[in-house]
């Protein structure tokens, strides 16, 4: 038997069961406000001994949503990104507020996020994926939505951080863009990759 006993951090390898989960020993709060927890920790290894610093953070659950009009076009938004420097195309995406979050909580989000950025709404919703956004330093899911047959209904309403613009683009542009690599955030990309999945 060769594989991964799922959930138990166990990995079989032969006939040899290797024990990989790590034991958090220690750990110091270097920030804790309303946006974020990042914190300073020590672990023990499987094998015993004990290494760190390493640096975690706690975010908010995010949504993507990878929304298409009635013209069969898709929403996109251009906005700065202080991580990296520059103004990045994007789809619609934002945090979750509340902190018990199922597909039901985040879809709701998905629908005030798409609202909010872009004035369109959408009565034809399905849940793509949830993927955890960054294993080694986040404890934050992103989830992924689908919305067709979008239609505009008001102007954005933006929060007073947000700063950004929507438009609409083509299935040939943002195939473009991503080959280009100008379509760079990864849970963005990959958002695209299970819409095309869908077709």
């Amino acid at each position: 038997h060769r594989g991964i006993a799922h959930g138990c951090g166990l990995f079989y390898e032969g006939n040899k069961m290797h024990k990989l989960d790590w034991k958090l020993v220690k750990e110091e709060a270097l920030v804790n406000d309303q946006w974020m927890h990042f914190k300073k920790q020590d672990y023990q290894f499987p094998d015993g001994s004990v290494h760190g610093p390493f640096y975690t953070y706690s975010i908010r659950h995010t949504v993507i949503i990878v929304a298409q009009d009635t013209q069969g076009d898709f929403l996109c938004v251009k906005q700065f990104r202080q991580g990296i420097g520059r103004t990045t195309v994007e789809f619609p995406a934002g945090g979750i507020e509340a902190k018990a979050v199922d597909q039901t909580v985040a879809l709701e989000a998905a629908k005030r996020e798409l609202l909010e950025e872009t004035g369109y709404q959408s009565k034809d919703w399905k849940f793509l994926y949830k993927v955890a956004s960054h294993a080694t330093l986040a404890d934050n899911d992103v989830y992924i939505f689908g919305a067709k047959n979008c239609v505009r209904v008001s102007n954005q309403a933006l929060d007073e951080t947000e700063f950004l613009d929507f438009f609409d683009v083509n299935n040939k542009q943002i195939e473009t863009w991503i080959q280009a690599g100008q379509f760079e955030q990864a849970m963005h990309i990959l958002a695209w990759f299970f819409w095309k999945q869908e077709e």
